[in-house]
């Protein structure tokens, strides 16, 4: 019997979200996670707001929506607010009732602008960080390091000398790069100046980016530490060597990486950190700044087959997270919405661990 096509609406819902989301979600730990993490920066938030004038969105929710945002692959602002108008996961997901107002879009991106001039990006990646820790998830003796390349919000055509000539007026103006020599101590992007032109190896395309580093711990890849930085030749090692220093504790650790960190300065440096170099040897064109005191052992075998995961977070951040090009300028706000999305990546992987199941 064919059903009848009506279109008929209650003129009340006694129903709330909570509802309509089944009770094993995926996104059911992930939001018990950060509502923890959240609860627990409570303090952080009220010292950034006035107590008095027009109450703003809740920063809890803001963060809330950005983790969406990187969650579920949107790619602006706009998107984000359209659908939590009409998604109610993504209602649940910020606490928001089905008949609550949601947010303009502008209203929204001008409320993350206070987040984005703090640190709360990297306090919640240490809260998460914190949880893992106390879930026994996190290695305490080896980590590994990298970096990557995250392509600016900007034109190879907006990289103009910087004491030339303006550029002409007007759109996509045609412009011809034949014999002329493009670096990054004489010109500048006039759309993003804080960008470098870089390329990461021989024979690939130079592009106006920023680098991205991750120090990972290597029993489950979680992310401890991540920040951005301009993209030189020399960006990994330093990030690299900031980010061993602020390991907690007082033993010996391992730091694997590539040939690229292998070079007499990093592990000299590592040395004085308390930390072992468990980086590939490069043989190319010099020799290895590490011999067989380090090699012989089994443990650096290990920590060069675990250290290749880290390109597994790189992947999930550009892909999922939306990161391959970055939608933001300036070194400030692509490492804070870097930070975050690393904290995005740790909960869906300590979700995948079973770490909460509520």
């Amino acid at each position: 019997m064919r059903g009848n096509d009506n279109n008929t609406e209650a003129l009340f819902v006694y129903l709330s979200p909570e509802t309509f989301v089944p009770k094993n979600h995926p996104l059911r730990p992930i939001r018990a996670m950060a509502d923890k993490a959240l609860a627990e920066l409570s303090n952080e938030f009220e010292a950034m707001y006035s107590h008095t004038g027009r109450p703003s969105i809740p920063p809890e929710k803001l963060l809330k929506g950005l983790l969406l945002q990187a969650l579920y692959t949107i790619r602006s602002n706009r998107l984000l607010v359209e659908q939590i108008g009409y998604n109610v996961l993504f209602r649940w997901f910020l606490g928001l009732a089905l008949d609550e107002d949601v947010w303009d879009h502008s209203t929204f991106s001008t409320n993350q602008e206070r987040l984005i001039n703090s640190d709360a990006a990297q306090k919640f990646l240490a809260k998460i960080v914190e949880q893992a820790r106390k879930a026994k998830l996190l290695s305490d003796e080896h980590f590994s390091v990298d970096g990557t390349l995250i392509e600016a919000w900007a034109s190879i055509k907006s990289f103009q000398p910087k004491d030339g000539p303006k550029p002409p007026v007007g759109r996509n103006q045609e412009k011809d790069f034949h014999g002329k020599k493009l670096k990054n101590d004489t010109h500048a992007s006039s759309t993003d100046p804080e960008s470098r032109l870089f390329k990461k190896g021989a024979g690939k395309e130079a592009k106006l980016s920023y680098m991205g580093h991750a120090l990972m711990e290597n029993r489950n890849g979680l992310i401890v530490s991540g920040r951005v930085t301009h993209a030189t030749g020399t960006a990994e090692r330093e990030a690299g060597a900031e980010m061993v220093a602020s390991v907690p504790g007082t033993k010996r650790i391992t730091v694997g990486g590539d040939k690229n960190y292998d070079t007499k300065d990093f592990v000299k440096t590592l040395r004085g950190l308390n930390a072992t170099a468990h980086v590939a040897q490069n043989n190319t064109n010099r020799s290895s700044a590490i011999d067989g005191r380090t090699t012989r052992h089994e443990g650096y075998k290990v920590s060069l087959k675990i250290r290749k995961r880290i390109e597994e977070t790189f992947g999930w951040i550009k892909t999922i997270g939306n990161l391959r090009k970055t939608r933001y300028r300036g070194v400030e706000k692509v490492d804070w919405y870097f930070t975050l999305t690393a904290a995005a990546y740790n909960l869906v992987r300590m979700r995948n661990l079973g770490v909460a199941t509520t």
